[in-house]
Parts: structure tokens; C-alpha cells; sequence
């Protein structure tokens, strides 16, 4: 079994962490720079940083941050917000990125999968999906979960695989920053769908529903926030808690 990956997600809004309920209720978690740097002695396999306002004057803000988490973390870090065109993509790898997510704008022009693919590698290109439980489907959500599409989970993920995307990160909407554990059953359907990992977002708030995401959903890897920001699971502990679950992880 390949490791599991445990993965802090820093959503930024003009230069400082950020945490909500259900993406509203926003309240500051700390510097992004220094955050990161500390997951990163913790033992994080790696980071995602989310511009969740992604303004053009937060762009530039956003990109001098990228630069200084590049220069302070030694672990893989994945930045996203306001991604439209391959030269955003091209912006974020030079400042010290590794990979790119990408959401709002390729549910709108699903083409710029195949483009970020083709031009920068598969490896580099997560498609992050936003998703509500509603009348039965699990409905994809634009501009951070504001507005409802035409798109399905299932379905959308699939062709984003097949588009080149390297990696699903799978946010319930439903379940963010409730603490009351994973979209499991979605979760495992995609990981049975899919041939690429499957990234697990949305729910956490015990060491049960990381062992969980990953024993019931299937998922590769686990992202939580406020968790680890205000200092209820440390990632040491939680990596200790998931090898006596049988659950195979990078220490």
C-alpha cells in the first residue's frame, strides 16, 4: 500500500490564514508562511494554499507569499485560487509552486485540464471540486461554493481524469469544518472510479475520521484545516494514532 498523505490546507485572504464553517464564518488562523514552515517540522507531506479572494491586486500579494513559503518549506506545496489561463500556472511554478489547483475555471473551460497537462505535466495539475449533497447527486459548486452548475461529481471527475488531471481534491460542502467526518461514501465511490488519487476534504475533526477517509473512502490523501490551526490534532500524534489503524503513513 503506498503511504497515506496527511495535508494541511491554508485558505489566504489579504495575506493572512483564514478558516470558515461551510466556506462562510471566516475567522485568522496565523501567517501562511509560518504555518507552513511549522507543518513541514510537524512531518506534513505536503501543503495546499487556497487565494480564496484571488482579486487581481491579491494575485500579486499572493504570489510574493508563494515565494516565501517556497524559501521556508521543504515539503511539496500546492497553491490554487484565481487559476484562468497558462500563464497563471506559469506564474505560481516559477514563484516556487509545485503543483496548481484548479477549480471555478475549468468547470468553465474544462480544456485548460488538458492544456495545464500537456504544457506542465499531470503531476502538476490538481482539479479541486467543490460539492453539495443535494436531492440525491452531489452537485458542483463555482466561485467557492457560491454558485451551483450543471456538473455531477462522478461524472465531472471523470472527465477531469481523462483530461489529464493528476490528482482530485474532493471538497463536501456540506460536511466543511462541521468536525463530524468525511463524505465516506463519496469518497470511496470516486476512488473506485478513478485510476489517479483521490484527495480527501471536508468533515475532519478527530483522528477517527482521517482513519476513516482513508479505511472507508479510499482516499490517498487527507486535507484539514482548522484542526491543525488551532492546535486540536498535532500531526505527529495523528500519524502515530493512524499507524496503530493499520493505515500506512510517511513518518
Amino acid at each position: 500500500m503506498l503511504a497515506k498523505r496527511i495535508v494541511p490546507c491554508l485558505d489566504v485572504k489579504d495575506g493572512e490564514t483564514v478558516k470558515g464553517i461551510n466556506f462562510v464564518n471566516f475567522r485568522q488562523a496565523g501567517d501562511p508562511v509560518e504555518l507552513g514552515a511549522e507543518y513541514s517540522r510537524q512531518g506534513a507531506d505536503e501543503l495546499v494554499y487556497l487565494d480564496i479572494t484571488a482579486s487581481h491586486e491579491g494575485r500579486k500579494t499572493f504570489t510574493d507569499m508563494v515565494k516565501r513559503v517556497a524559501a521556508e518549506v521543504s515539503i511539496p506545496f500546492t497553491v490554487g485560487g484565481g487559476i484562468n489561463e497558462l500563464k497563471d500556472v506559469d506564474r505560481l511554478l516559477n514563484a516556487g509552486a509545485d503543483k496548481v489547483s484548479v477549480n471555478s475555471a475549468v468547470i468553465r473551460n474544462p480544456q485548460l485540464i488538458n492544456d495545464i497537462s500537456r504544457n506542465f505535466g499531470a503531476q502538476v495539475c490538481v482539479v479541486a471540486i467543490d460539492a453539495k449533497y443535494e436531492g440525491g447527486e452531489w452537485i458542483c459548486y463555482l466561485n467557492g461554493g457560491r454558485i451551483p452548475t450543471d456538473k455531477k461529481l462522478f461524472t465531472w471527475a471523470l472527465e477531469a481524469q481523462e483530461r489529464g488531471a493528476g490528482e482530485i481534491l474532493f471538497t463536501s460542502m456540506s460536511h466543511d469544518g462541521v468536525k463530524m467526518g468525511y463524505a465516506n461514501d463519496a469518497l470511496s465511490h470516486l476512488a473506485d472510479s478513478l485510476s489517479i488519487p483521490v484527495i480527501a476534504s471536508g468533515g475532519a475533526g478527530t483522528k477517527e475520521h482521517f482513519r476513516d477517509a482513508f479505511l472507508i473512502g479510499k482516499a490517498d490523501a487527507a486535507l484539514a484545516a482548522s484542526v491543525f490551526h488551532f492546535g486540536e490534532i498535532t500531526i505527529p500524534d495523528l500519524k502515530d494514532y493512524l499507524s496503530t489503524q493499520g493505515v500506512v503513513v510517511r513518518k
